[in-house]
């Protein structure tokens, strides 16, 4: 049952780029991709569940299914089809119908990079899937070919290259420590070097995990490494924009909590914990400095991504039930919001043909609909209640409070209260700002465009009002499987 679901994930949307490669008719690739993205989520949606019966291994341990990777292939899954649908009505407006084939064959290869990279089993073959997502999404950033586009994607490719470079040398480090206890030739999986990480050398162990940390770091977009992610979200198309953020960002996080969970298996000391909770806390400083003065608008949405991979990156970083818990919380409430935030700011940029924030003006009154549901989702993404992104939040928060690092919980807090401020104030200029003069008529928002915010902010509602208590038990099961002592419970 596993095996076929997960089979189903990679051979829709591969089957979709082979299909729309054939066929090159734009309606069709529409099609094509859309029912890749629909049977991936639905293949997706009983993994988590399947997955608690124990780790499922496949394809002579290349492939693994447990509750921490089952998670993240949801989250992307959801992405992945809630982007599909909004790029039906999204890429229409672009008058580019002779490469919209072109564009769903690397959507399609997009979305699959991302959903396979938490199966991977092997520290090498997870790098490799890292870097196809870079190589794939390079040309989605850069598609419209606008000058700023090209010069975007020759920075995201630049930078984060770099950083999977050292991500790389990590990893050979982290096989070179584990060639001491293991000999020279064995299987890297995950398993192999967690069982071995008390017998490796300490300080090579450490620098591996350092390196580690700062390549996958920098795709995840935590700072000082973040400098390409406001270029690249800002500049790609917006079901782009979409999928970097809300999938692609996770699943570059599961190679960090992979990795950590490996050295604290070694009992290394504080350090380790403690550089995740610096940088997290660094990317929500550095993201709240830019959002305050933020002129653009999908510029605005880019660095609110640092700022929720560095909450993130504190609840891993603190650790714990709660702080578990709160992370994986705010992974799925993190990828519905910016989906519906960027979702918004795509169809706002092409009714009044701007990224200026300045010359958006008086969006509720003339696009009710979808003005309600982009400015719910702007009070949502400052962890405002009562939206899932407060309810993980706060969860963290408490982590962080009854943790060793109370001062980066507190750091947080403060950071908090400025975004809150800083980002409102922006769509309180959208929205309440009278025009200046009285425009033409907008170009109306197609329904393909509006039905996945709705489909983003309904369970993004009822996550806030209600967290189930299985889904508690099954961060009890990932917290416990990520860590080195036993299952405490979740209060």
């Amino acid at each position: 049952m596993v095996a076929a679901l997960l089979l189903a994930i990679v051979l829709a949307p591969s089957a979709a780029i082979v299909l729309i490669l054939l066929t090159r008719r734009p309606r069709w690739a529409e099609g094509l991709n859309l029912t890749a993205s629909a049977i991936a989520f639905l293949a997706a949606l009983p993994l988590p569940a399947l997955s608690l019966s124990g780790r499922h291994v496949y394809w002579n341990r290349y492939v693994i299914l447990d509750p921490f990777g089952a998670w993240v292939i949801l989250c992307a899954a959801i992405v992945y089809l809630l982007a599909s649908i909004y790029a039906v009505g999204y890429m229409r407006l672009l008058d580019e119908e002779e490469r919209l084939p072109r564009f769903y064959a690397l959507f399609a290869g997009f979305g699959l990079t991302t959903l396979i990279g938490p199966m991977m089993n092997s520290a090498g073959l997870y790098w490799i899937a890292i870097e196809l997502t870079t190589l794939v999404s390079t040309f989605l950033v850069a598609f419209e070919r606008a000058p700023e586009a090209i010069e975007a994607a020759w920075k995201y490719i630049i930078v984060v290259s770099g950083g999977i470079s050292l991500a790389l040398l990590g990893t050979v480090l982290f096989y070179w420590a584990g060639s001491f206890v293991l000999g020279p030739r064995y299987d890297m999986t995950w398993a192999a070097l967690r069982n071995a990480a008390p017998q490796m050398n300490p300080a090579l162990l450490l620098l591996a995990f350092l390196l580690v940390l700062i390549g996958y770091g920098t795709k995840v977009g935590l700072a000082p490494m973040h400098t390409w992610l406001p270029d690249a979200h800002s500049e790609g198309p917006a079901p782009v924009s979409a999928l970097l953020s809300g999938a692609l960002l996770n699943t570059a996080m599961v190679g960090i909590v992979r990795y950590l969970a490996i050295i604290e298996a070694a009992h290394p000391g504080p350090l380790p914990r403690a550089a995740l909770v610096v940088l997290g806390a660094f990317s929500l400083f550095v993201a709240a400095m830019f959002i305050v003065r933020q002129r653009g608008i999908k510029r605005l949405m880019a660095y609110s991504s640092v700022e929720h991979m560095g909450i993130m990156a504190l609840g891993f970083g603190f650790g714990g039930p709660l702080g578990v818990a709160g992370a994986l919380y705010h992974m799925i409430n993190h990828s519905l919001n910016k989906s519906l935030m960027f979702f918004g700011a795509g169809s706002m940029m092409r009714s009044y043909e701007t990224k200026d924030i300045g010359a958006i003006r008086d969006v509720g009154r003339r696009f009710p609909v979808v003005g309600a549901l982009w400015l719910a989702g702007a009070v949502a993404i400052t962890g405002a209640p009562p939206f899932g992104l407060f309810a993980s939040e706060f969860t963290i928060l408490r982590a962080g409070l009854r943790g060793a690092h109370v001062w980066a919980a507190m750091v947080m807090a403060l950071l908090l209260i400025v975004i809150f401020i800083a980002f409102l104030n922006h769509f309180r200029m959208m929205y309440f700002t009278p025009p200046d003069s009285e425009a033409a008529s907008m170009r109306p928002v197609s329904a393909w465009c509006v039905a996945p915010m709705w489909l983003a902010f309904v369970p993004l509602l009822v996550f806030g009002l209600w967290w189930p208590e299985t889904i508690w038990q099954y961060f009890g099961a990932i917290t416990h499987e990520l860590s080195a002592g036993t299952l405490m419970a979740l209060r």
